[in-house]
């Protein structure tokens, strides 16, 4: 948009973002906002204001439905677990073990679908894929209603790994760095993930309560309401997408996405390779979190409600600090970010793994130990928030986007496959304190690695440059 055109617009309009432009912070949110307003009309008229406010209407209904949809997805695979975790167990009579190997059927089928469901997202439209794949995760919530066996919760996590990930994952990822712009993409992915975590801790809190009126009932018939919740939510979101998603969002890459030398191309690109290894560091980081409701009951001394209260509590401020990364992120670089996050995160788990509340739960050790668990989830959740704007800063081409993000995933989200088998060992083989220090040393070891990556992808990227 040309400058005399930005002026032209109203005085009230322009202003306050004249204040965000010496506020360097905050410049992604004056771009997006011209990025909306640069339309053909007449500048200053009442037309052209009109377009410029249906045009920015537009483009943040499309973000507020990849938000939902992105997050009402893994609501059923995740949710239910991680913020009702002891009662998950409970009802369904299965140990952190052996949850721990349902995840992993999970994670295997993710895996084997990441890579094929990027070279399908560069090729057809995301709202047909992404539409099919909410409706058929929401069908899997009927079965998980009727309380399997552990043999059945296999299946159907097996099952949910192909109807999240397969036709949903590259989609998702492709069409929001699409919505942004090119020096705008921590933002975009900021908004994205911080989105989805603003989504998640809203219908976990309608979740909570839900659990808290069914007390009286029995956790079976409480967790029975919270699956049926949940799946009707998702069943939502793929209405909300089919009717809000344009149908040719990425026509124009449909010929570039499908040639075999840009799937060559990006598979030889090393730096696709390093981010898919500081993917892994963060999302064990994540995985982590699954892990406090046992710790909040266990080392903490929390009841079941209580535990899943302040889980629930803690995911609001995912929202918070994926957005205000993604606003840092496009002030300075993704991976300078992420080296410090990494930093921060590494040293929060070494003191959990180090100050025993179980033995003296003092005001001011409670306090202490409270904090180091919000910088975690602080941390982790800005990771996640800007781990993919590392894309543009490697320079991945848009159309190899869907391809590139394959490859990133199938190598970052491995831990689905390992994580919850390994630490469910580590946490009942110790039961208790003991088992958490071994858990956030093994932690603080997978940020140390992270940050090792990161360093290593700052110094290639810094040689590309020059």
């Amino acid at each position: 948009m040309r400058r005399a055109e930005y002026h032209s617009l109203d005085g009230l309009a322009r202003r306050p973002f004249t204040f965000l432009a010496d506020r360097h912070i905050l410049m992604p949110i004056r771009r997006f906002y011209i990025g909306a307003l640069a339309i053909n009309d007449i500048p200053g008229s009442e037309t052209a204001t009109r377009t410029a406010t249906k045009t920015a209407t537009k483009r943040f209904v499309i973000l507020a439905s990849i938000i939902f949809a992105g997050e009402m997805i893994f609501s059923l695979p995740f949710h239910i677990t991680r913020f009702f975790r002891p009662t998950f167990l409970e009802v369904f009579s299965i140990s952190n073990t052996q949850l721990g190997d349902i995840f992993a059927a999970y994670g295997v089928v993710a895996m084997l679908s990441y890579f094929p469901g990027g070279i399908i997202a560069d090729r057809f439209a995301p709202r047909k894929l992404m539409t099919f794949s909410l409706l058929a995760t929401a069908l899997g919530g009927l079965y998980l209603y009727s309380i399997p066996q552990a043999s059945g919760l296999k299946l159907l996590f097996a099952y949910w790994g192909v109807t999240s990930i397969l036709l949903f994952w590259g989609a998702m990822i492709k069409v929001t760095r699409q919505w942004g712009a090119a020096d705008t993409q921590g933002l975009a992915f900021g908004l994205l993930d911080g989105g989805r975590g603003f989504v998640a801790s809203l219908f976990a809190s309608g979740a909570v309560l839900i659990l808290s009126i069914s007390v009286g009932a029995g956790s079976g018939a409480g967790l029975g309401n919270i699956i049926l919740f949940y799946t009707l939510v998702t069943a939502i979101a793929a209405l909300v997408i089919w009717f809000t998603l344009p149908a040719n969002t990425d026509k124009p890459e449909l010929e570039a996405g499908i040639k075999r030398t840009h799937i060559i191309e990006t598979l030889k690109n090393t730096n696709v390779w390093i981010q898919g290894g500081i993917v892994i560091a963060a999302y064990c980081g994540y995985k982590a979190l699954d892990n406090y409701g046992i710790y909040a009951v266990d080392v903490l001394g929390m009841s079941q409600l209580e535990s899943a209260e302040f889980t629930t509590l803690a995911s609001y401020s995912r929202p918070i600090a994926a957005i205000a990364a993604g606003l840092i992120v496009d002030r300075f670089s993704a991976s300078s970010v992420i080296r410090i996050l990494f930093t921060v995160l590494m040293a929060a788990f070494v003191l959990l793994a180090v100050f025993d509340p179980s033995t003296n739960l003092s005001s001011e050790m409670a306090w202490f130990v409270m904090a180091n668990l919000i910088i975690t989830f602080v941390a982790v959740y800005a990771l996640r928030g800007v781990y993919f704007a590392l894309l543009e800063e490697s320079k991945v081409k848009l159309h190899s986007t869907g391809t590139a993000v394959g490859i990133i995933s199938l190598l970052g989200f491995t831990p689905d496959i390992f994580f919850a088998p390994i630490t469910g060992r580590i946490l009942d083989a110790n039961p208790g304190f003991v088992g958490f220090q071994h858990y956030f040393l093994a932690l603080a070891a997978v940020a140390l690695a992270g940050l090792v990556l990161s360093a290593f992808l700052v110094k290639r990227v810094s040689n590309i440059r020059t």
